[in-house]
């Protein structure tokens, strides 16, 4: 993966940058203050939690549990609801451009309500503003659908009254309140904020708020005031269960200690509704906007005076002045751009992608990083037996056997390791089981033993003549299991377990630790005396046969699709909550240099510019939490990158908010799908790249157009200004240019069904407002000269050299204006030669071709007398034919000029 170089950030800071900041603050600290709560509420007996929250092991009664509800409100986190479809339609029309026209619109209606522009104008207008709103409408209805519209319920325990015995039904999780006793299983949701109070083999996924991708496991650990690690993080408080998670295996009881927007899940929500920050394409749009708004307000004056001084009808040096500003604004822009975006909607919604922020496609083909979480999108989110080894570290089919049979036999619920083991062998056939083992007893998982047994009976070959022989089998954590161990298995002899060898058993497990694998211990003993019943006491004088090592396998595509996105210039940063050797583990698998893994927590003592320069170097973030998420992303956007996050967690909603484009998948938690701009209905990156690349065809089209119609329109006001300089009547009607400027931005709307050049799509594309202008102040002179060329042919060839004969100068001028206008499109879409090394698509095509029927027809047309055209004569098109070839033929050669002097064009 290529090191990102830091780039040179914009001087002043985007609009809403201090807002931003603010939510960030007030979201680190309403979290560290629930953190704390929950931390101090972990370290306390299950007594004085049950005191706190005023309620017992049996639960509350309906009717305390109904003015909890009341005093409460119910269990949901805030959330951002999508905009009533007229607010849709309102902002949908909030553009400079659209302002501009509006403004035109009503000056022209001002000067003569019958004026046909104001029609042309509004209609204009209104077409770009309703493009723009059913889009998006549509868009954010889909992204609506993907919700789950079934009510999730949860097991409480409840008492009809004071005295009454509890009884355990189903409520929905919005009304569960602080104080309820909830009854948990594998496969439920954690409603609330919980406090266990009783467990058995529970294991949690916490993968939504912390990223790591193994369940843990959890225990009431204060039940006698022991156990208990002290933590400041209650994501890692073996005793408290969080909204958001969920239990994948065993079962528990838990009081409820928060609910709503005081749980940890909420103290995040809380802070993400509002006003979301300016990303890359709302800077980028308001940037070229006013450059070019600017440049009208110095152009229109200009000719304005021009006109009065020269011709002395200051009404109609007004009016033309109007056509002018017209002519000079990108009218077209804001239907151009919602056009392109809705395509570019439509084909990514048939790739299984839906876009909820149309903005949010050009920001994906402008996004240089993309800062992933690693589980589910380089792995494969679930849990598989990557090796089973030997005290050596060999692979050993007797540590597999052995392992098989534990998780095998076992009564209770199996745990994700458990069935991973079990599927090895079933998908491999590497162990078979006979039928001399069969289940005697077990001794369950408990979290203070972290480990768990079953004793089996292993007929001899004698069959039942033979005595029965009993075989103990446990597996567990390595520090819990060695500590039993007396001796071990090496090459198929069971030896002492010396203190070296000890040492050396512990360094094979720490180095698959250091790989990043969980790893377990697997030993074994022969019972001397076989019984029907077995103790914990009975796990001692174990021989330690080997290990079994878990992970989260990579996903088979992750590398190719990884690679793709770096040849096309997008470097991968992976930002998790997962641990570092896991973390690095994974990303050693698929490609990604790892370099120094830096930790979350050694960013909170950085400054801005610190961990600018941190996170330019830095490709692995791990143990990341949510704030130090979205700061890493603000960090990289400081440094003048356009930056995609990509997330499914409760703990990525702060950065897919804060993203220029936020992409999460239709599984996500829905606060995360909220956040997002971009819904994959795959969680695959190879989906990502296609979209990457529609992104950058459509903003490939999009600057097109601007700069088509930038480079042209200058061209033209640098022209009125000459012959305004020196004809004595208009050089064109002010209705001719308005409809010379609708037929050119209508051929301008198959712009979005333009093919882009490979060459373009291979590095991301980013907003240059100066780029523009000095493309436009190029280009746009040469159509100028071949104007006035055709004004010296009008004048002198055919002798429309007087107010008499204007009209045939103002329709000779228009047909040669809107022709060179339209071939034009042709050589700036492609740095290549076109026609020849790069054709347009067949909408572009026959736009093109109809723009030029339409202009040669209108002279001849029975609109001509309204409109001040009259028809010209034959001799004029072989002159029109050669201008037109020459314009071509120098415009070429200065852009083959412009290319090399500045290495780019679109």
């Amino acid at each position: 993966m290529t090191m990102l170089t830091p780039r040179t950030p914009t001087k002043l800071a985007p609009p809403g940058r201090a807002r931003r900041e603010r939510k960030a603050a007030e979201l680190e600290s309403r979290t560290r203050l629930v953190g704390e709560r929950l931390a101090a509420t972990s370290a306390r007996p299950r007594t004085l939690v049950l005191q706190d929250v005023d309620t017992s092991l049996d639960g509350l009664t309906h009717a305390e549990a109904a003015l909890r509800l009341e005093h409460h409100g119910a269990n949901t986190v805030a959330q951002e609801r999508t905009p009533r479809w007229f607010v849709q339609l309102g902002k949908a029309y909030w553009n400079p451009f659209i302002g501009v026209l509006v403004f035109l619109a009503a000056v022209m209606y001002w000067q003569d309500p019958a004026d046909p522009g104001v029609v042309i104008l509004s209609v204009m207008v209104g077409i770009s503003g309703l493009l723009r709103f059913w889009q998006e409408y549509r868009s954010g209805r889909a992204a609506d659908a993907l919700k789950k519209l079934v009510t999730t319920t949860c097991a409480v325990q409840r008492r009809a009254g004071s005295g009454s015995a509890p009884t355990t039904f189903e409520v929905p999780m919005d009304q569960v309140v602080p104080g309820d006793v909830v009854k948990l299983a594998a496969g439920d949701l954690i409603p609330a904020d919980l406090r266990l109070v009783g467990s058995k083999d529970l294991m949690v996924g916490q993968a939504a708020l912390s990223g790591e991708s193994l369940p843990v496991a959890k225990a009431d650990t204060r039940t006698n005031d022991l156990g208990q690690q002290e933590t400041t993080d209650p994501v890692e408080a073996d005793n408290l269960c969080l909204m958001g998670t969920s239990v994948t295996s065993g079962t528990a009881t838990g009081v409820v200690v928060a609910t709503g927007s005081d749980t940890w899940f909420g103290s995040m929500a809380g802070s993400l509704v509002g006003e979301r920050p300016q990303t890359n394409f709302d800077n980028g749009v308001r940037k070229v906007s006013f450059l070019l708004i600017r440049f009208m307000l110095v152009m229109v004056p200009v000719v304005f005076m021009v006109n009065g001084l020269t011709k002395g009808d200051w009404n109609e040096a007004f009016l033309f002045g109007i056509a002018v500003a017209v002519g000079l604004t990108p009218e077209m822009l804001p239907m151009v751009v919602s056009a392109n975006l809705a395509r570019g909607a439509v084909a990514m919604s048939r790739r299984k992608v839906v876009v909820k922020r149309l903005g949010a496609i050009q920001n994906l083909g402008a996004m240089d990083v993309l800062c992933t979480d690693k589980t589910g999108t380089l792995t494969e989110d679930r849990i598989v037996l990557d090796r089973y080894l030997d005290v050596h570290g060999h692979e050993d089919d007797e540590v597999l056997e052995y392992g098989y049979l534990n998780a095998h036999f076992q009564t209770g619920l199996r745990n994700l390791m458990d069935q991973a083991v079990i599927d090895r062998v079933d998908e491999a056939e590497e162990v078979v089981v006979d039928a001399r083992f069969s289940m005697v007893d077990e001794i369950p998982f408990d979290f203070a033993r972290r480990r768990m047994s079953v004793v089996l009976d292993r007929r001899s070959l004698l069959g039942d003549r033979g005595r029965p022989e009993h075989v103990m089998i446990t597996k567990g954590a390595v520090e819990e299991v060695l500590e039993l161990c007396t001796h071990m298995r090496d090459r198929g002899e069971t030896v002492e377990l010396t203190e070296q060898l000890r040492w050396h058993v512990t360094r094979i497990a720490e180095d698959n630790n250091r790989r990043g694998l969980r790893v377990l211990a697997v030993a074994t003993r022969s019972v001397d005396i076989p019984r029907d019943t077995y103790s914990v006491a009975d796990e001692d004088g174990l021989t330690l046969v080997g290990f079994l090592a878990f992970l989260d396998p990579p996903k088979a595509d992750a590398a190719r699709a990884l690679q793709g996105l770096a040849d096309k210039g997008i470097a991968v940063k992976v930002v998790t909550g997962d641990n570092d050797l896991v973390a690095a583990r994974v990303c050693a698998d698929v490609g990604i240099e790892v370099g120094q893994v830096v930790l979350g927590a050694e960013t909170d003592g950085l400054d801005d510019t610190e961990l600018r320069g941190l996170a330019a170097r830095t490709t692995v973030f791990a143990k990341v939490n949510p704030v130090q998420k979205a700061r890493i992303v603000r960090a990289l956007q400081a440094d003048g990158h356009t930056v995609g996050f990509l997330g499914d967690g409760i703990n990525d909603a702060a950065a897919l908010r804060d993203a220029d484009v936020g992409i999460s998948v239709d599984t996500a938690v829905d606060i995360a799908k909220e956040s997002a701009d971009i819904i994959l209905l795959e969680k695959d990156l190879t989906v990502l790249e296609q979209g990457v690349l529609q992104g950058r065809t459509t903003f490939g089209n999009t600057i097109k157009y601007i700069k088509m119609t930038a480079s042209s329109n200058f061209g033209n006001v640098f022209s009125v200004l000459v012959a305004s300089a020196f004809i004595p009547f208009q050089p064109m009607l002010a209705i001719m240019l308005l409809v010379q400027n609708l037929v050119y931005d209508i051929a301008q709307l198959a712009t979005p069904w333009d093919r882009m050049d490979e060459e373009y799509l291979r590095k991301p594309r980013n907003w240059d407002a100066k780029g523009i202008f000095r493309f436009m102040v190029t280009i746009g002179p040469i159509s100028s000269i071949f104007d006035i060329a055709m004004f010296v042919i009008m004048w002198n060839v055919f002798a429309a050299d007087s107010e008499a004969s204007q009209s045939l100068f103002q329709s000779g001028w228009f047909i040669e204006g809107l022709l060179s206008q339209t071939l034009i499109v042709h050589m700036i879409r492609t740095r290549k030669i076109p026609f020849i090394q790069s054709r347009a698509s067949w909408p572009v095509m026959a736009m093109t071709v109809l723009a030029v029927l339409t202009g040669l027809w209108l002279p001849f047309s029975p609109l001509a007398p309204t409109l001040g055209f009259v028809a010209l004569p034959a001799g004029y098109f072989p002159w029109l034919v050669g201008v037109l070839l020459a314009y071509c033929t120098l415009t070429q050669l200065v852009k083959t000029w412009y290319i090399r002097r500045f290495n780019t064009w679109l």
